[in-house]
């Protein structure tokens, strides 16, 4: 019988793939095969020749798991999904048919089944797929991730458990993500006596850590639509700090924090200068994750030159900068498969973080069929 477990969120943005990702790396170490299926997928990609959920192609990629694709990923929607099932053009009922038979193989052929939801308990429940009933439907224990914080989580879990409650699923775990390290055991305590009282265990997951939280210039280069420029092995450096650079040049670099991503507009031809020049020096190296060049005017070819010449990391984009300003801070990084150092951290904090023995229990099953290093 194979260990099955539905993970679930409170709501965007709590976590719930980095989760996903760490449940399925202490599953490996305990030599079980690992299987992951995202049954409703609301994020379509192009991989490896088929259309996929994301995080579906992201767990296929990082664990090795592209032959059984097909089945990680049964229904996926795309514009215009949720009108042809509402106009009966799509059946509902072929649609939970095949998130079974996947599921069902998979369960077949692995040890350890990670079932990844789609944002809060009810989304899918204008296609009659919602977390809730999908949870029901394949028998798997639900684990919650939420966010940090003590009444809002409480408030939030107990707007998503009813649902699940209604739909018969039983919700065996809350996973708060993103502690503050210094509030942690405080705020499990107080989480612990609140949610008890409604019949839920509660185990810690990550502490925010900014590493987790915050870009990559790879991953703005994808947001931005624009080439990184300069040096390519920095496409891993993650920005935690971004600063608007409408002061005089020197007050910008007075401002500088460790890791930052300045703005400017391409007619600083002096603050760019500037930049790239305190790039050439170690303790300016640590605050300058890179630039972004914004705006119609072109950077003029003396600029530019000394920007090549520097290595400094520059995205070049059309937008004002206010739009740019706001398209990156308006952005919630999402983890990737060529963010290595960031699946890495998730990796080795998930063996320090993460009650895995807890998961393992509410999964259920029996002990692994086969213990064979590094099998599926």
């Amino acid at each position: 019988m194979c260990k099955k477990i539905f993970v679930a969120a409170t709501g965007q943005n709590c976590g719930k793939t980095t989760t996903c990702l760490s449940i399925l790396h202490m599953a490996r170490k305990r030599h079980f095969r690992v299987g992951f299926i995202k049954p409703v997928g609301p994020k379509p990609t192009l991989f490896s020749g088929a259309l996929v959920d994301k995080d579906a192609a992201l767990m296929a990629q990082v664990y090795g798991l592209g032959e059984d694709l097909e089945f990680m990923s049964p229904v996926v929607l795309q514009p215009g999904s949720t009108r042809k099932i509402l106009d009966g053009e799509i059946q509902e009922g072929r649609l939970l048919e095949m998130i079974e038979r996947a599921c069902a193989e998979m369960e077949r052929q692995c040890d350890f089944l990670v079932i990844e939801g789609a944002g809060h308990s009810g989304v899918g429940s204008v296609v009659g797929l919602s977390n809730a009933r999908l949870a029901r439907v394949l028998n798997a224990p639900v684990l919650m991730v939420t966010g940090r914080g003590i009444g809002s989580v409480v408030d939030q879990v107990s707007m998503n458990l009813a649902l699940f409650r209604q739909e018969g699923a039983h919700v065996g775990l809350i996973m708060p993500n993103k502690l503050i390290p210094e509030k942690r055991s405080s705020t499990l305590r107080y989480l612990r006596t609140a949610l008890g009282r409604m019949g839920l265990k509660v185990e810690g997951g990550f502490n925010y850590h900014p590493v987790l939280a915050n870009p990559t210039l790879q991953r703005l280069s994808r947001v931005l639509d624009a080439p990184l420029a300069g040096d390519p092995q920095e496409g891993q450096r993650i920005v935690d700090h971004v600063q608007l650079g409408a002061a005089s040049a020197q007050r910008v670099a007075d401002l500088l924090l460790p890791s930052t991503l300045i703005v400017v507009t391409s007619s600083r031809d002096e603050l760019l200068v500037m930049l790239a020049s305190l790039h050439q020096i170690p303790e300016y190296r640590e605050k300058i994750a890179g630039i972004v060049i914004s705006g119609l005017a072109p950077v003029s070819r003396v600029t530019r030159q000394i920007l090549d010449g520097s290595g400094v990391p520059y995205l070049r984009v059309r937008n004002t900068t206010a739009e740019a300003f706001a398209a990156i801070t308006g952005d919630i990084a999402k983890i990737s498969a060529e963010d290595h150092a960031k699946i890495g951290l998730v990796q080795s904090l998930a063996e320090t973080e993460m009650n895995f023995a807890a998961v393992e229990s509410l999964a259920g099953g029996h002990e692994p069929a086969a213990r064979v290093v590094g099998f599926r």
